[in-house]
């Protein structure tokens, strides 16, 4: 056993022999059990690190161990879910599940497979064909969980489901974390959906990992301030000791997130930001030092960067 899901160090994939990356110099650790939050904007590497991370491509530049071992070692405990949902279209639910037990022998777990297989009615002997996109996201999810995977791997699970099939399958997601402390990484722009139910961050921007550690820790690290733009008491540089990542002046008000580096002079509104503000605001500072906090090492400091 290890305490370590996925690292990657220096990880970085090309698709094109003239220098154009998907993927660049990813260092992070992601601890085992937690349930991640993959984040960033489109074509900005997400899709691309998960599936290094299932061994489907190799990677160009840096390595990346998953459970310990090599991605294709590990597959027997993986399960992955593509965004468009792969699926045998002549097979019915039922023959798509017999095949998930055939291929996972000593490992599938029938029961949750069917529960969630046959969740909202679906009729299990209809062909995957026929199926709507919602469905197959969930006859993927039967396939997934009933594999009882050490490392699920999904990339952006819900797009197809409507809020209540939303609700349901990640109330199953939560479950199998919670019972088998199953390890997962799911990738969405939902961000209030993430904030739910992640504990763990990965913000990936232009290729490269922008944030990286447990959220609370995190959302410690930052303080979003409120104030005057120029005052005696309180002014835009009485920052300069300190990182910051997005500072905003509307009339005579300014709004920062910034990285104390010690207390922070003058009389600020301070307030710990929600996920969704630091996310955003790093999503809209693509050039703000970068922030990875290891918890995994109890002497680890956080590393900064700029990228």
């Amino acid at each position: 056993m290890t305490n370590t899901a996925i690292e990657a160090r220096g990880l970085g994939k090309s698709f094109s022999r003239y220098g154009s990356w998907a993927l660049r110099e990813c260092t992070f650790r992601l601890p085992a059990g937690r349930v991640c939050a993959l984040v960033g904007p489109n074509g900005a590497g997400k899709s691309t690190l998960l599936a290094l991370a299932a061994g489907l491509v190799a990677p160009s530049e840096g390595s990346v161990t998953v459970l310990g071992e090599h991605p294709a070692h590990a597959l027997p405990r993986t399960a992955f879910v593509a965004q468009d949902k792969p699926l045998y279209p002549q097979l019915t639910v039922a023959e798509t599940l017999r095949m998930g037990a055939d291929l996972n022998p000593g490992r599938w777990d029938a029961a949750t497979a069917q529960r969630v297989a046959a969740g909202d009615g679906l009729d299990l002997t209809a062909r995957v064909r026929s199926l709507s996109g919602g469905q197959r996201t969930r006859v993927a999810l039967a396939l997934a969980l009933g594999k009882r995977p050490e490392l699920l791997l999904l990339d952006e699970p819900m797009a197809a489901l409507d809020p209540l099939a939303r609700h349901e399958l990640m109330g199953a997601l939560m479950a199998t974390a919670a019972q088998h402390g199953t390890t997962i990484v799911m990738s969405s722009h939902v961000i209030a959906e993430l904030e739910d139910s992640c504990d763990h961050l990965l913000l990936v921007g232009d290729g490269r990992v922008r944030l990286a550690g447990d959220i609370d820790d995190l959302l410690a690290a930052h303080t979003l301030i409120t104030g005057p733009a120029r005052d005696t008491t309180g002014t835009a540089e009485d920052l300069g000791p300190h990182t910051v990542v997005e500072s905003r002046t509307t009339g005579r008000q300014l709004t920062a997130l910034v990285r104390p580096a010690g207390p922070l002079a003058g009389t600020w509104q301070r307030s710990e930001p929600s996920l969704e503000a630091l996310v955003l605001a790093h999503l809209r500072s693509p050039t703000a030092p970068a922030l990875t906090l290891d918890p995994i090492s109890a002497s680890a400091r956080p590393q900064e960067t700029t990228a």
